[in-house]
């Protein structure tokens, strides 16, 4: 399958200021969030093969950087099934939506993952992702995810309000 938002396309490094300018703008309506400098925006997002996948859209007239999704891969061994070896899974990471309805985002950034042979993709959710996980037909998983952070002193946060993805 294609996607289908108009100038989506992987992240370059000539993408980190907008990318960084995108980050900071969405993520500044939670409690709790992180502000990357450049260099941290480089290190964390910037696409590296095994790693971490990092997309943007580009506006095809003006090419400005309009919305960025993200996922890393975690692999994981499978252990005794005589075809697979291992369990590619993508993990959404960072995704922001102002141009397209972050639904439409996440759908692209599926259809690469699938396109890419990965063969589960996660999402938490966390900030805005409740918007797109019924819809693309995410299962609900079995357990809960729970942060806990040395030497913050922070009150109770409800997923929705954490901009946030620990690793």
């Amino acid at each position: 399958p294609e996607t289908k938002t108009p100038g989506f396309r992987p992240m370059t490094e000539a993408d980190i200021p907008a990318v960084m300018k995108l980050m900071h703008e969405y993520l500044a309506k939670f409690n709790l969030w992180v502000e990357w400098d450049e260099e941290e925006t480089r290190h964390w997002l910037l696409p590296r093969e095994g790693v971490v996948y990092s997309f943007v859209v580009e506006n095809p007239e003006t090419h400005a950087v309009t919305d960025m999704c993200s996922f890393y891969h975690l692999p994981s061994s499978i252990i005794g099934h005589a075809k697979y070896e291992t369990l590619h899974a993508a993990y959404s990471f960072y995704n922001v939506a102002t141009s397209v309805k972050l639904e439409s985002l996440v759908n692209d950034m599926l259809i690469t993952a699938k396109n890419m042979d990965m063969d589960v993709f996660n999402a938490l959710d966390l900030m805005e992702n409740e918007s797109f996980l019924t819809k693309l037909k995410f299962g609900i998983g079995d357990g809960t995810l729970n942060y806990y952070l040395y030497n913050w002193g922070c009150p109770e946060i409800p997923s929705g309000k954490i901009g946030l993805v620990l690793l």
